[in-house]
């Protein structure tokens, strides 16, 4: 099955520039795009990709809000945040709106791949330089989506994954993967040393 592609971003040479990378590629359906926010919540009405690049600033809405706003209406679409911007603010707060990962607009054709083929799997992807500029400015070293960031607070009030999942209209499945995923990010061996580790860091 090819993974549907779609891109909302408002500069022409970035969109052409990344179909001529992406449209033969073996395992890639290219769905076409948008060029504003209005666009792209009336083309995803006819039509749900899979994966959408999104582009940080645009006219009518910037994309952080956009982000959260189709992740709320079409939960099962992967989006990744496609920047100039390599600022800790713009990255943290686009993936606590629910987006997969953040890559730049200068990377290349690989990491564009990579990022596409990580997100299709459930995971996050941070290209070297979004990596990068968390470990610089962030002491954590810690980043978590807006979905892991719930399942973290709920998991701290002593829930379990059938009570979380009731909660957050997701699977007890879906939610033992989020706290398996939290687990490795805070590099903790269990909830309780996840939950101490959580606290330290200030996310709870």
């Amino acid at each position: 099955m090819a993974t549907k592609v779609f891109i909302v971003d408002d500069h022409y040479m970035v969109i052409e520039g990344i179909r001529s990378l992406l449209q033969n590629e073996k395992g890639i359906e290219w769905l076409g795009h948008a060029t504003n926010a209005a666009s792209c919540m009336s083309f995803l009405h006819n039509q749900v990709p899979d994966i959408i690049l999104m582009d940080i600033s645009m006219p009518d809405k910037s994309g952080i809000d956009l982000c959260k706003e189709v992740k709320e209406k079409y939960p099962s679409v992967f989006i990744i945040g496609l920047s100039t911007f390599n600022q800790q603010s713009f990255i943290q707060k686009m993936m606590e709106n629910g987006a997969s990962g953040y890559v730049l607009k200068n990377a290349t054709q690989e990491e564009i791949m990579e990022a596409i083929a990580t997100v299709a799997k459930g995971k996050t992807y941070l290209s070297d330089g979004v990596s990068q500029v968390l470990k610089k400015q962030d002491d954590t070293g810690v980043v978590l989506t807006r979905r892991e960031k719930e399942v973290l607070e709920l998991v701290a009030e002593g829930m379990t994954n059938i009570e979380i999942g009731a909660k957050l209209f997701i699977s007890p499945s879906t939610v033992d993967t989020h706290r398996n995923n939290l687990l490795t990010k805070f590099e903790a061996k269990n909830t309780a040393s996840l939950i101490r580790l959580a606290a330290q860091k200030h996310f709870i």
